[in-house]
């Protein structure tokens, strides 16, 4: 394969520019999600205290992971079947639509439907986007173009936390909350994503007839949802109470029903089960699950600790998160070509996992007291080892993949670390929030007995101030510290809050603890890759130019 070259590889030929179209088709759709995600992490604070529902924010996000990761893999086999351009045409449609609706939600629950739908859409351009790429370019230029796709995240990264910062600080903007525009950003951008796509997309047409699986789409949807809802609600009922147990069992009982639909459908399957005969494959995509579950279980937290424990406004802390986004664009820009190149993907996954593994145990360590250039240093790391782990997985499942299956091998991609997110995101936050309460007690107990929040407890102007009521509150006994709107915390007494601060970082510290050893559990599962790619393996042929492709999809 290193001595095969595409005309598209080119620069200044019409197959290059042809090729450059879709690659803009692509990035604009591509965009939406990325910038939605990030934009949304950093306003999320605001957005719940708004809604009154800082303590269900799970729901918003978990409900976007789920129907995301239903969607992926059958937006991967519907464009195997119908063509790709009308697909991701109507994922992006679908997904403004639930922009839209999230704009004007008025409570966390309706946030969370209307993240859902988002979700479908979301997991349509995910799903797409890489399977397109794998269509167009042979495995030699999808690591030359992966340029490209990085400046997805370079721009996402970097606009996004300082955008949704300002959104989320600012009372309105054009006469419509502030927050709100996290989401309605999304209809602009969109709306130029359909036009591009729709006038000069232009995809080959290979319709393949073959059944849909729905049943095991809709399987899926019983084996998930009873387990995410456990994980975000068990806690509250009790982890042996009749209903969680029941949930429990009926989860179980669809991912059981939804393997033994796979195994019928055969290659009609939403994952066709002979894919998991290849090692590379089943490595990969367990990883991929770990993956999601350690780091977008963990990153949703910078942010909250930024804002919840530093005291930052969200400007502030977006402007800390580009640190992360600089972290990725140095190794993943870095590497791409090289990983590519060696087919040594077991040993930069290994660094990957590593990095990101240690630095989740150190941010373990943090406190109320971190120094912030520590905690940059960390987000940074974060990041560089996020930058390593998402391109191996990504390259090594496309190399290894035969061209009839890139579609759902692509989709594959994303479907399983949709998996580990919802499942990381949902116990991550419920893990937190569970915690919290007892440590702000244990922490307002400690502070009550000394000197410094005694006179702030005895200062007539600080009892008068409605903000402090909620942790004196505690101290008298008649309460805890209601978590589901935190807004208290920024006009609150600087010693009347610091307990309420330690024991939030206190539960965080054991969240990232948790993250570090899902992440070392896939450091360890990453040794069962090859070493290097797997000789004799014969190249793929290169796809025709798309200068040449007269029918579009």
């Amino acid at each position: 394969m290193g001595e095969e070259r595409s005309a598209a590889a080119t620069p200044g030929t019409p197959e290059h520019r042809a090729v450059m179209v879709v690659i803009v088709g692509l990035i604009l759709g591509l965009m939406l999600s990325a910038l939605d995600f990030v934009i949304v992490s950093a306003s999320m604070r605001t957005i719940a205290d708004e809604l009154h529902g800082q303590t269900l924010q799970a729901w918003a996000t978990t409900a976007y992971f789920v129907t995301s990761t239903i969607a992926t893999p059958l937006f991967g086999k519907l464009s195997d079947i119908y063509g790709r351009k009308k697909l991701y045409m109507s994922a992006i449609t679908i997904f403004l639509i639930g922009s839209l609706l999230c704009g004007l939600a008025t409570t966390m629950y309706q946030l969370a439907a209307f993240r859902a739908v988002q979700g479908i859409g979301g997991g349509g351009l995910a799903a797409l986007a890489f399977a397109i790429m794998g269509d167009i370019l042979t495995p030699e230029l999808r690591a030359r173009y992966q340029v490209y796709f990085s400046s997805v995240s370079a721009v996402a990264g970097v606009a996004g936390p300082p955008v949704g910062g300002m959104f989320a600080s600012a009372d309105t903007l054009l006469w419509i909350d502030g927050w709100r525009w996290a989401f309605l950003i999304n209809i602009p951008i969109g709306l130029v994503a359909l036009v591009v796509v729709g006038l000069l997309f232009k995809m080959p047409s290979r319709r393949r007839e073959q059944r849909v699986d729905f049943g095991g789409a809709a399987w899926l949807v019983v084996g998930l949802g009873p387990l995410l809802v456990v994980a975000e609600q068990g806690r509250h009922w009790g982890w042996s109470s009749p209903l969680t147990l029941g949930l429990i069992a009926l989860g179980l009982a669809g991912l059981v029903a939804f393997l033994v639909t796979e195994r019928r459908m055969g290659d009609a399957a939403v994952i066709p089960l002979r894919l998991f005969r290849d090692r590379v494959f089943s490595v990969v995509n367990g990883v991929n699950v770990i993956v999601g579950i350690g780091v977008f279980g963990s990153l949703i937290f910078l942010p909250l600790y930024l804002q919840l424990v530093k005291g930052q406004s969200p400007g502030e802390a977006g402007l800390m998160l580009i640190l992360q986004t600089a972290g990725v664009l140095s190794t993943s820009r870095g590497f791409s070509k090289t990983i590519n190149r060696s087919g040594r993907y077991r040993d930069f996954l290994l660094a990957g996992m590593g990095l990101v593994s240690a630095t989740l145990f150190v941010l373990a360590t943090l406190d109320s007291g971190s120094s912030l250039w520590l905690v940059g240093g960390l987000i940074y790391l974060l990041g560089a080892g996020v930058g390593i782990c998402f391109p191996v997985t990504l390259i090594a499942l496309q190399n290894n993949s035969r061209k009839e299956d890139m579609g759902v091998a692509s989709a594959a991609y994303s479907f399983f670390r949709g998996i580990g997110g919802a499942a990381g995101t949902a116990l991550f936050l419920s893990l937190m929030f569970s915690l919290a309460v007892g440590r702000i007690s244990e922490a307002v107990g400690r502070a009550s007995s000394g000197a410094e929040f005694s006179a702030a407890a005895a200062d007539p102007a600080v009892i008068a101030n409605p903000a402090n009521q909620k942790v004196l509150d505690t101290v008298s006994g008649s309460g805890a510290v209601d978590l589901d709107d935190t807004s208290f915390l920024l006009h609150a007494d600087r010693r009347i809050a610091a307990p309420v601060v330690d024991g939030i970082a206190d539960a965080m510290s054991t969240v990232f603890f948790a993250g570090g050893c899902v992440m070392l559990v896939g450091f360890l599962l990453s040794f069962l890759l090859p070493g290097a790619k797997r000789p004799g393996k014969a190249p793929e042929p290169s796809p025709a130019p798309v200068g040449e492709q007269t029918a579009a999809s």
